[in-house]
């Protein structure tokens, strides 16, 4: 056999085998944001779960408070929707509504001392917050599964597979402005 055929099906071989492990490393990196995201899901319908409960429980001890009850719950369904159909742009604001109605929810429950004795609403807000810890931990996983994915896709040579076997950038999952902006106290209790 002559050397110089050898050579070549020695470098087409490592060529093969590099592309492979490339394709590869996507497909891992695909399957890690799908991951990310079902973290997330799970603790979202965990939530989801747990609201009625403490809506139920506040409107005992809240009666005059239903805007603040009615606002969780339609910011409920709109995060229950947005999950149910896997889009993040509209989770990423629904998100947003649902935090800033239970935030008004807890706020407007310093009102009512006898609520905040009960030990059903104790247990639902101290589950509900490490429910929402949880979803903020993942989160930050699932932006950066995101974020590896979308940078490999993008740069050279993974971008030659990614655009041959359509792989697509993934969404991150961001919070309004709102979200981000500094809690207005005055407002909340004045």
């Amino acid at each position: 056999m002559d050397i110089s055929l050898i050579i070549t099906l020695a470098v087409i071989g490592v060529v093969v085998v590099y592309f492979i492990s490339l394709y590869n490393h996507l497909v891992q990196l695909k399957h890690g944001v799908s991951k990310a995201w079902s973290n997330i899901d799970v603790l979202l319908k965990q939530r989801h779960d747990e609201l009625p409960k403490l809506v139920e429980t506040c409107k005992q001890h809240m009666g005059y408070e239903q805007n603040t009850l009615t606002a969780v719950m339609e910011a409920r369904s709109a995060v229950a929707s947005a999950r149910e159909q896997g889009d993040v742009g509209a989770l990423g604001k629904a998100e947003t509504q649902l935090r800033m109605g239970l935030g008004n929810l807890f706020a407007v429950a310093e009102d009512y001392p006898e609520l905040r004795a009960s030990d059903s609403f104790m247990h639902l807000h101290s589950r509900i917050t490490g429910l929402e810890s949880g979803i903020a931990d993942r989160r930050e996983y699932y932006n950066d599964s995101v974020n590896h994915l979308n940078v490999r896709i993008e740069q050279f040579p993974d971008v030659i597979i990614a655009r041959r076997f359509g792989f697509k950038p993934a969404e991150l999952l961001e919070f309004d402005e709102a979200d981000k902006a500094d809690v207005n106290l005055g407002q909340l209790f004045g």
